[in-house]
């Protein structure tokens, strides 16, 4: 029996991705809408309710809206902000810990990670787990974005012709330090204050680089790059989306890692450079990949009991 999927907010950037990744699939029937009726709250409602599935691809107050519309025997994934830090939504980050997964294959509400978040916490948690950073370690990172993580509006920007000049190199934002995916960082990565975060997008269309450093010294027992690589590459070993390149691989790209790197894929890749005073962890990904779309059917297909990478680019 095929499972029914509705995705609403299809005609959005993670949306289309995740139609595309849905299509052609042999357990999966497509719910849709007529055009004219996508912002119709009482026809969406009755999509949600008729699906066994449900993807969320909407702004958060049209995520928590008809999220509580939506029947108990509907399994929601949310790809907003809206339900990433709420009671009784699971985080959906399943290479994170075994009870990480098993709470997304038991769960019918499952919030999917942020972009930037996702190569934080990919980063993050196990450090912290592990007892190597502190909670209370004042974490410094910036995430390097492609434009297509601003939705349709940046897109237009920067496709629809007549580019500003300063749109030619990157742009910092988030400036006044309170970007919507801190939260999510400080609870899942069990930290006990949100890091500095500088998110960086420039003139390209996906991926990104999410990069965190450390200094050796505040660290809670002394690391070397080479140490920190290990423990990365035992902690997620066996992983089928996340993954440590390694150790000196960057030298591949003649000692840069470009944001674009991994666009087109689904998974993750870590990074560990640096030295026994300055330690860097850089997670590169497609944001519209592990950064929402991939992640969302990934998580889809651990709730249905299908393979965990089915239907996605690895």
């Amino acid at each position: 029996m095929k499972t029914k999927v509705f995705i609403d907010g299809s005609a959005g950037t993670t949306g289309l991705r995740i139609a595309e990744r849905m299509s052609g699939r042999a357990d999966v029937e497509l719910l849709a809408l007529p055009a004219e009726k996508r912002k119709d709250l009482s026809a969406r409602a009755e999509m949600v309710n008729a699906a066994d599935a449900a993807f969320l691809c909407l702004p958060d107050g049209a995520a928590k809206e008809i999220a509580a519309l939506a029947g108990e025997r509907v399994k929601l994934i949310d790809a907003s902000t809206a339900h990433r830090t709420a009671p009784g939504w699971q985080y959906g980050f399943p290479e994170l810990s075994d009870a990480f997964r098993q709470g997304i294959i038991g769960s019918r509400r499952v919030a999917v990670p942020g972009c930037h978040a996702s190569g934080m916490v990919a980063i993050l948690y196990p450090m912290v787990r592990a007892g190597i950073l502190p909670p209370d370690y004042p974490v410094s990172a910036f995430s390097l974005t492609g434009y297509s993580g601003g939705g349709k509006k940046m897109i237009a920007e920067y496709e629809g012709g007549g580019l500003p000049p300063h749109y030619d190199a990157p742009r910092a934002y988030g400036l006044s330090q309170a970007h919507k995916h801190l939260p999510e960082v400080t609870k899942v990565a069990g930290l006990s204050c949100p890091p500095c975060f500088t998110p960086v997008v420039a003139n390209f269309y996906a991926g990104m680089a999410v990069v965190c450093a450390f200094h050796g010294r505040l660290l809670n027992r002394p690391v070397t790059p080479e140490g920190l690589h290990a423990f990365f590459t035992d902690y997620y070993a066996g992983q089928k989306l996340l993954s440590v390149a390694p150790f000196g691989a960057e030298a591949e790209e003649d000692g840069y890692l470009s944001g674009s790197l991994l666009a087109g894929y689904d998974g993750m890749k870590l990074y560990v450079t640096g030295n026994p005073d300055r330690l860097m962890v850089t997670a590169v990904f497609d944001n519209l990949g592990k950064g929402a779309s991939g992640a969302a059917v990934q998580c889809f297909n651990l709730m249905t009991g299908m393979p965990e990478t089915y239907g996605l680019n690895v």
